[in-house]
């Protein structure tokens, strides 16, 4: 058994380590409201775009008259040989679960696509869903051919895809999780949409948290591309939480004074919903293939950010949890090693007074 400066030294550690999460607790919590605020705040613009969209598909239709074809290449659905997949975890650790579960669903996405023979392009966003896949999967090869043809006079580069297994990292977004700009995820949404419209690739999925609130969340494969109708998610498969995890997250959330149920709509929110919605006769000036060229890449935009963005408020909601486990792990270990050591240092003094007893008696 463990003398009584030792169990000392030990409840001094576990103190030490219990300020520490209980301010990791606390920091976790103050970028959960931030986080939340942001995804609020980006709701009415995404909602004014969807009913606009809505709006003109409502009065115009999807195909051109003359050639009969789709207005826009983000409509078109063709059999799907390589899917596109955006998985979107964490950037930091002590989360719980919170990476290990979004890995597990974007594998058993993988194991059923490969299994039919599809190949699949990965395009991670945070470093540990990066760290992970690099370990895995090889990047994306391509090489760039300088070409010459006899009617033309100049030289045109060509790029190849080199393909050497069925799932590659196509590219990688290290800290789009950390700035959160819409800039960013404007640039990686058009190279994907370019490559959809070029059919390098022909479906996008996106496997990620889906956060509404601290107590609504779950793991979804929501499908991007092709869009199907605008405005509802087509939700692949969906992961919900264990009651136990419910649980632990009321309980951390109410320690720090935060909601656990869905912000109220804002009037900003509700204006937005309004828009567009009118039974009014709108006369557009450009043409319905000029709007959907314009409108449609800027909704997938929205789509991803938005994604982003309940990532974000998700891993810190769950790192909040995982330290607010931890540190009443951390107290109840304090109270157990406390008890044990005033056990020791009660048996050390009642054998000391035994040995001055027995001493005395002996004299």
């Amino acid at each position: 058994m463990a003398n009584v400066l030792d169990l000392r030294r030990r409840i001094r550690s576990v103190k030490n380590t219990r300020q520490i999460t209980k301010a990791m607790k606390m920091i976790s919590a103050v970028k959960l409201r931030r986080a939340q605020e942001r995804a609020i705040h980006a709701r009415p613009y995404a909602q004014m775009l969807l009913n606009v969209l809505q709006s003109l598909v409502r009065r115009t239709d999807l195909y051109d008259e003359e050639t009969g074809e789709v207005l826009n290449a983000l409509l078109v659905e063709r059999e799907e040989k390589t899917a596109l997949v955006i998985v979107i975890a964490g950037d930091k650790g002590f989360a719980g679960g919170f990476n290990a579960n979004v890995g597990k669903a974007a594998q058993k996405f993988f194991n059923a696509r490969t299994a039919k023979g599809q190949n699949i392009d990965l395009e991670p966003i945070g470093k540990k869903a990066i760290g992970f896949y690099k370990r895995r999967f090889p990047a994306a090869r391509y090489e760039t051919i300088e070409r010459k043809y006899d009617n033309d006079l100049s030289t045109h580069d060509e790029t190849t895809r080199h393909r050497a297994q069925q799932i590659e990292v196509a590219a990688e977004h290290a800290d789009m999780l950390l700035k959160s700009n819409f800039e960013d995820v404007s640039n990686m949404a058009k190279s994907i949409i370019e490559r959809y419209e070029r059919a390098e690739i022909d479906s996008v999925y996106m496997v990620y948290n889906e956060f509404k609130s601290v107590l609504q969340q779950r793991i979804v494969v929501e499908k991007l591309l092709p869009i199907a109708r605008l405005g509802e998610k087509k939700i692949e498969s969906a992961e919900e939480r264990t009651e136990e995890e419910r649980d632990a997250a009321i309980r951390a959330a109410q320690s720090e004074g935060i909601s656990i149920r869905e912000p109220d709509m804002s009037e900003f929110e509700s204006e937005a919903k309004k828009f567009g919605t009118a039974q009014v006769d709108y006369i557009f000036d450009q043409s319905p293939q000029e709007l959907f060229a314009h409108l449609l890449p800027r909704y997938v935009t929205t789509q991803i950010f938005h994604a982003v963005l309940e990532s974000t408020a998700a891993e810190h909601a769950a790192r909040m949890t995982a330290t607010d486990a931890a540190t009443k792990n951390a107290g109840d270990l304090i109270d157990s090693l406390s008890l044990t050591m005033n056990r020791v240092r009660q048996a050390a003094i009642t054998k000391e007074i035994i040995e001055i007893v027995s001493g005395a008696a002996a004299l």
